[in-house]
């Protein structure tokens, strides 16, 4: 709780676990709050921060991004505190990401770009993602994490991906082995020329898929209790599946 609003959402164990950084933060049976003296958000950061790097070295995290993500009531509102993006989870606190759904007009349909997570990424390795997608790092707006991210997963140029709409926002709320994950995802469609093929710039992605709509339709079903595409960007293509059928432009 930060100035009597939920920022964070933590099991008993983790809560357990904070009782040991008693000058930093004050634990009851229902709740974790900063310490009264840690009024501000340079303070609560450089607070919670330490306790990150702890938490980091005890192997409780997934892997260290040194980039650090605002938390606070809504984006772009003063934050609360910023935090390392690797500890989020753990804290289970809000963030926010940016995605694009990858579209281009080929044999006489809309077909969607789909990118392959490397297997050495922390989180979701080898699973097919949106093309561009991102967590909204403290210090960029959403555009900026969209033109960043396109360039960095794809080779989007920025005066691409600055065309980019936005369309849908989808909330995640999820257990995972890390902590919570509680997301927004503000979703946009990008229209790419018949011609262009991405090209991955840093080392994260290892295939791109072009496919047809009802193909998407067909990944985001299970086989075998395991779905080939992430949960964020299964929600985000989904999203878009139902937003163009309900205006009669795609296959059920």
């Amino acid at each position: 709780m930060v100035d009597g609003t939920v920022a964070g959402w933590i099991n008993d164990a983790r809560c357990d676990r904070l009782e040991r950084f008693a000058e930093l933060f004050v634990v009851t049976p229902d709740a974790v709050q900063f310490d009264p003296n840690l009024t501000d958000e340079p303070a609560r950061s450089g607070a919670i921060g330490f306790v990150a790097a702890t938490l980091d070295r005890e192997g409780a995290l997934s892997a260290w991004r040194n980039e650090r993500y605002d938390v606070g009531p809504v984006l772009g509102a003063p934050p609360w505190f910023r935090l390392e993006r690797a500890a989020a989870r753990y804290f289970g606190v809000h963030t926010w990401a940016a995605h694009a759904n990858g579209l281009t007009p080929r044999a006489g349909a809309t077909q969607m770009w789909l990118a392959r997570r490397s297997p050495g990424k922390a989180i979701d390795p080898d699973k097919l993602d949106n093309l561009v997608g991102g967590g909204i790092a403290t210090g960029l707006s959403v555009t900026e994490t969209l033109v960043k991210e396109a360039w960095e997963e794809a080779g989007i140029p920025a005066s691409l991906a600055r065309r980019a709409q936005r369309r849908d926002e989808v909330e995640i709320r999820r257990k995972q082995d890390d902590g919570l994950q509680w997301e927004t995802i503000i979703a946009h469609d990008l229209e790419l020329p018949a011609d262009f093929s991405p090209v991955n710039q840093d080392g994260e992605v290892v295939e791109f898929r072009l496919v047809a709509v009802t193909e998407v339709a067909q990944l985001l079903k299970c086989a075998g209790g395991e779905r080939e595409m992430t949960v964020d960007a299964a929600l985000v293509a989904l999203a878009y599946l139902e937003r163009v059928a309900a205006t009669g432009g795609a296959p059920s």
